[in-house]
């Protein structure tokens, strides 16, 4: 069975990630790698050995590509991933997929057009920590679940928003939301996706120079009557483990990064004391006040089984429309704390 050729587009600091990832898979080859900084491409792909080039068309043009990752600023996803699609070219994104929606929709519309595969990388989904509260959920041993919560009390300092993309509308499509809370939300939207309102705010507090918020917290409404928090920030120093908090008629759990602090039921079972050891002071990699602080497994993870979904032909878990459902909750979040109302999703 041959290697899947993999090209990356754009390179910077998550770039390397892709590069990392793709390195570490034996079905998988690092073809090549562009970016209009042409310095930058060439150093990467020195770095990785593989080709660089300055611009998308003309590498897809001089190379044999299977899938194209897109590791550009976000609001900068749309327009490779669309070429990817004339191309015929299987496509994996860097979260979020786009900025908004109506762009994501662009995405997946070509991508549905010409038959390619579409994923996006939302690598906390790939944590093995995370399953016992799938299962938790899923055999409805929380009861009735009557609390979610989602937060992300982060810190980036100036420096990382200055002369940057960081927390611009074009670029980034908000600040602390759509850029760091967006995987715990994205987490959120998996284990409890019918949300039906919200109600927000959002500020910034800690940089007040930036285009779009440092701090927002957003109070939820979902459709089995529990109410639920996201609370997501840049500006709280020097930074703390993101943390979900599922609470119910018969049990909670409370998840910090990769461990449980809390994980207890109405109907108790052997295995519970066995999560609260197995996942108790895990060694952790997170990103709570570096952004360069996390480890890069998880994204190899997540190309896996992209590439299983590919070589199978079947669904890839972060499809386009599954990808798309955390940016519409940020949106409903935004235009909420816009216009001082409620908004229904």
């Amino acid at each position: 069975m041959s290697k899947l050729q993999i090209a990356i587009v754009g390179a910077g600091v998550i770039a390397e990630f892709h590069a990392k990832a793709v390195k570490d898979i034996p079905d998988a080859q690092l073809a090549a790698i562009c970016d209009i900084d042409s310095e930058k491409a060439d150093k990467l792909a020195s770095q990785y050995g593989c080709a660089a080039f300055d611009g998308l068309e003309n590498m897809l043009k001089s190379v044999d590509v299977d899938i194209l990752t897109i590791a550009t600023p976000s609001g900068l996803h749309r327009d490779p991933a669309i070429t990817a699609a004339q191309y015929g070219i299987h496509t994996i994104i860097e979260k979020p997929l786009e900025v908004t929606v109506e762009r994501i929709n662009e995405i997946i519309d070509a991508h549905n057009k010409a038959g390619t595969k579409l994923g996006c990388i939302f690598q906390t989904r790939y944590s093995e920590s995370l399953d016992p509260l799938r299962d938790a959920i899923k055999r409805q041993r929380f009861g009735r679940i009557t609390f979610a919560g989602v937060y992300v009390p982060w810190w980036r300092s100036d420096d990382y928003y200055k002369d940057s993309w960081h927390g611009t509308w074009k670029l980034d499509g908000g600040g602390a939301l759509m850029n760091q809370a967006i995987h715990m939300i994205d987490t959120l939207c998996e284990l409890m996706p019918d949300i039906e309102s919200v109600n927000a705010f959002t500020a910034r507090v800690g940089h007040p120079d930036i285009e779009a918020e440092d701090s927002a917290a957003a109070a939820l409404k979902f459709k089995n009557g529990a109410l639920g928090v996201i609370h997501g920030s840049t500006a709280c120093y020097p930074g703390q483990p993101k943390r979900l908090e599922i609470m119910g008629t018969e049990g909670t759990a409370v998840y910090l990064e990769d461990s449980y602090t809390v994980f207890e039921f109405k109907n108790s079972e052997p295995g519970d004391q066995q999560v609260l050891e197995k996942y108790a002071n895990m060694d952790y990699k997170s990103g709570f006040s570096d952004p360069k602080a996390i480890a890069h497994t998880l994204h190899t993870k997540c190309f896996e089984d992209f590439i299983e979904s590919i070589r199978t032909g079947t669904e890839f878990k972060i499809s386009g429309p599954e990808a798309s459902k955390s940016v519409k909750l940020i949106e409903s979040i935004y235009k909420s704390a816009r216009e001082g109302r409620t908004v229904s999703l």
